[in-house]
């Protein structure tokens, strides 16, 4: 089984990424974890024409790899095989659109995430996300 797992830095995916882990250890098949951190880079854009090309990039991409490592320390502690992706743009469609090409058969992630106030009004990853994806999508709390 391929199961992708969301991770943004929070308390919850964390513990959706040692669910996860559970989760593999006890199929019988061979199972792979991926996790994947998405930062929406859209209203950083307009910053790409007044610094150099790959700052914004290399700023979120730093973001990301924080966000991972303590999924990734965890997933190395309990001995798990997975890799990791980093993307940008909105999370839910990246998230969706890796776990098609990727033939992912589970999303894995957090109920609440590292998100502000801002969830109320424009909604949620993880309700966008339940919304759009084509296959399960499991929420950890």
């Amino acid at each position: 089984m391929k199961i992708l797992v969301a991770v943004d830095g929070s308390k919850n995916s964390l513990s959706a990424a040692k669910y996860a882990a559970k989760l593999a250890a006890s199929l019988k098949d061979k199972s792979h974890l991926t996790l994947i951190s998405v930062h929406d880079d859209t209203a950083l854009k307009h910053l790409k024409k007044y610094v150099p090309k790959d700052t914004v990039s290399d700023y979120l991409r730093g973001l990301s790899e924080k966000d991972i490592a303590s999924a990734q320390k965890l997933l190395d502690k309990l001995d798990v095989a997975h890799d990791m992706v980093i993307h940008f743009g909105h999370p839910a469609e990246q998230i969706k659109a890796v776990s098609e090409t990727g033939k992912f058969d589970l999303i894995v992630m957090g109920s609440k995430g590292r998100s502000s106030i801002k969830d109320l009004v424009v909604g949620s990853v993880a309700h966008k996300l339940l919304a759009i994806a084509k296959v399960p999508v499991l929420m950890v709390k």
